[in-house]
């Protein structure tokens, strides 16, 4: 199937309202709802139960009222497996009659806790943000160094949608956000400017040999580049997105959230590259370019009578 005839540029308009409105609704969402922290973020602990059978919330629930914790803490069930968060950090004693009570329920049973203090949670926030913002500006830096300043702004503006998209996502559904999450982002902002780079590069390649007039020309040469690079863009994204979304299928609760945010932002990501970054880079160029052809150069040659 060749896209060579197809104008991706030409419906920018449209692509940039849907980003627009999506943007709208996440800033709503993460304002009045904000991010479902994980322990990572927040002091507490987190708790993981693997049994040998299903067990029920109720269940669940009983264990947790005999060891006297049961107020604050928040159940997740998942059939045989199970995921606790309490709010406060437990007592050493609290550990031991916990998982003494898990035992008695299912002798096999397996039982992890993870313990964060409220210092710690801290730290790992700020890291979270600045690890963000260090690989933003680095990439920032670089396209601007192999590129030009035009480039950088698209390529920025297509990473910060993907990531945004994402973590509206996660705010709408209440998901959990925790260290696996930041991971997901981070690389998510690399598949995306890594796809992003590629197109710009074929742009550039083919600006060498163009001879642009007119805005036209500059349109037809994006599109052009956009062509020659889809089903290398699709069938880099689709290649990770089958082994994130099979990670997500038969993977363990710890690594859920992560292939979840990879499969969302592998999408978006691809679709930024061709309808945001693109015809973004093409609005920044189109300004130095008429949209008028050019006069024709009058004739030396020709001799006035």
């Amino acid at each position: 199937m060749s896209f060579k005839q197809y104008d991706f540029v030409g419906k920018s308009r449209i692509f940039y309202i849907i980003s627009i409105v999506i943007t709208i609704v996440g800033l709503l969402f993460l304002l009045t709802r904000g991010l479902n922290y994980g322990v990572d973020f927040r002091s507490g602990s987190n708790v993981d139960m693997a049994f040998s059978q299903p067990v029920t919330t109720e269940q669940i629930q009983s264990v947790l009222e005999e060891v006297g914790i049961s107020e604050g803490a928040s159940i997740t069930p998942g059939n045989d497996r199970v995921n606790v968060r309490f709010s406060e950090v437990l007592a050493e004693e609290q550990d031991l009659q916990l998982k003494a009570g898990v035992e008695k329920l299912d002798p096999e049973a397996t039982f992890e806790i993870n313990t964060v203090d409220p210092e710690m949670a801290k730290e790992l926030g700020r890291n979270a943000i600045y690890a963000v913002l260090l690989s933003s500006i680095g990439i920032i830096i670089y396209v601007s160094i192999r590129f030009e300043w035009r480039f950088a702004i698209a390529a920025i503006v297509a990473l910060l949608h993907d990531a945004f998209v994402v973590i509206s996502i996660f705010s709408i559904l209440g998901l959990e956000v925790s260290l696996t999450f930041i991971i997901a982002v981070l690389t998510i902002i690399g598949y995306s400017i890594n796809d992003t780079i590629v197109i710009f590069d074929r742009i550039r390649e083919n600006l060498r040999f163009a001879k642009i007039k007119r805005y036209a020309d500059l349109k037809d040469l994006v599109n052009k580049s956009l062509a020659q690079t889809l089903w290398r863009s699709i069938f880099t994204a689709l290649s990770v997105f089958i082994a994130a979304f099979f990670m997500l299928l038969l993977g363990g609760e710890s690594i859920r959230m992560f292939s979840l945010a990879i499969c969302i932002g592998l999408a978006f990501g691809a679709y930024s590259s061709i309808f945001i970054a693109s015809p973004l880079w093409l609005t920044l160029k189109g300004r130095n370019v008429s949209n008028k052809p050019k006069a024709p150069k009058p004739n030396k040659d020709k001799i006035e009578v």
